[in-house]
């Protein structure tokens, strides 16, 4: 027991969420309509099952306090996200070991089915963090904050967890801290967490900050995802700028299909796990013989590439210049509003949208 621990005592600056103080800075938030994002996560804290699963426990929280539909089995007959489901994006192996960055965390919020804003921490955006804390303490969204514990005087080095309210007067967050085995929940300056993300994350040589997150209007996609099982995020998104370049100057379907085939590799199918899950499957793969796309690119790469390929193609477009964009949508056609590819290709359209973001920023 003696190289044991069993939680920490929490930085003299900081207030525990159940101490008299914390219940006082609790009730004056409340009163004052800071806490009306509280109780959708409230209902669903987590304490992460991992030393290194604080995304993940966080995201897991996030997810079911919007009252996200994962569209999968998680246990029995419920369909409900635990860690175990947060599956794409980066294998849950390399995850155990190192954790996340921000961007990955952010890649598999979408790919389960949330709107996502990413901003990072600078000197310049303490305001626009205050405004993002007042916006989710009305219940609008729900914040996730990527910090360096050392700078708020914890042990440890990054983390994430949701913010839970905002005492404005004071300028306090409550931090749902989901190590709780290592912290308790805790009220902290606002600016003082925000000072937290300033530091460089040494895995993506850039500043941490936070993401806001919505349940998005089109649904979840239960059939494909991103993924980048034996690529980092950086070498996805190095791979997709040059899979881009060569969509530029490609002059025909079969052309685009084959400049596209390099992301192949990382588009996942996912299996059926309920026959649900299976039926949606199906109507899903059914409505690829209804895209006239698909028939062009089954000529063109073979049947077993044709609906990974039509997919990405359709979600590339977005990614042109305005121009090329417009060409290539001559060429590619576009989905059917009512179409079962619909949020598939919103979730794809999704992951490589913010994947290029990156690409353009690591550049």
């Amino acid at each position: 027991m003696a190289n044991t621990l069993y939680r920490r005592a929490l930085p003299t600056d900081t207030i525990s969420f159940s101490s008299a103080e914390g219940r006082r800075v609790f009730a004056e938030a409340l009163a004052a309509g800071g806490l009306e994002g509280y109780f959708p996560l409230a209902e669903q804290f987590h304490t992460q099952s991992e030393p290194a699963y604080c995304g993940l426990g966080s995201l897991v929280m996030t997810l079911n306090a919007l009252a996200i539909d994962p569209g999968r089995l998680w246990k029995g007959p419920w369909r409900w996200f635990g860690e175990e489901l947060l599956d794409c994006c980066v294998p849950l192996e390399q995850i155990r070991e190192r954790g996340l960055d921000l961007d990955e965390l952010a890649c598999l919020a979408r790919c389960n089915g949330a709107e996502v804003t990413l901003e990072r921490a600078d000197s310049d955006n303490l305001q626009r963090w205050r405004e993002t804390l007042a916006l989710a303490s009305r219940g609008d969204a729900v914040i996730i904050a990527s910090y360096d514990r050392a700078a708020l005087g914890q042990t440890g080095t990054g983390h994430f967890s949701p913010v839970g309210g905002y005492h404005a007067a004071q300028d306090l967050a409550l931090v749902l801290d989901v190590a709780r085995f290592k912290y308790p929940p805790h009220w902290v300056s606002a600016e003082r967490l925000w000072k937290a993300m300033l530091p460089v994350d040494p895995a993506t040589g850039r500043a941490r900050g936070w993401m806001v997150l919505r349940s998005r209007p089109r649904g979840i996609a239960i059939g494909f995802t991103v993924k980048c099982e034996g690529e980092s995020w950086n070498g996805l998104a190095r791979r997709l700028t040059s899979v881009v370049a060569e969509l530029e100057t490609s002059t025909n379907v079969a052309a685009v299909a084959r400049a596209i085939m390099p992301l192949t590799a990382h588009l996942e199918v996912r299996t059926p796990t309920a026959s649900a899950h299976e039926e949606a499957m199906t109507r899903a793969r059914a409505a690829f013989q209804e895209v006239s796309l698909y028939r062009d690119v089954t000529t063109a790469v073979g049947p077993d590439h044709a609906e990974v390929v039509t997919l990405l193609l359709l979600a590339s477009v977005d990614l042109l210049v305005p121009e090329r964009r417009t060409q290539l949508t001559a060429l590619t056609g576009r989905l059917a509003e009512d179409s079962p590819l619909t949020a598939e290709l919103s979730n794809v359209r999704a992951q490589l949208a913010a994947l290029w973001e990156h690409s353009r920023e690591v550049a």
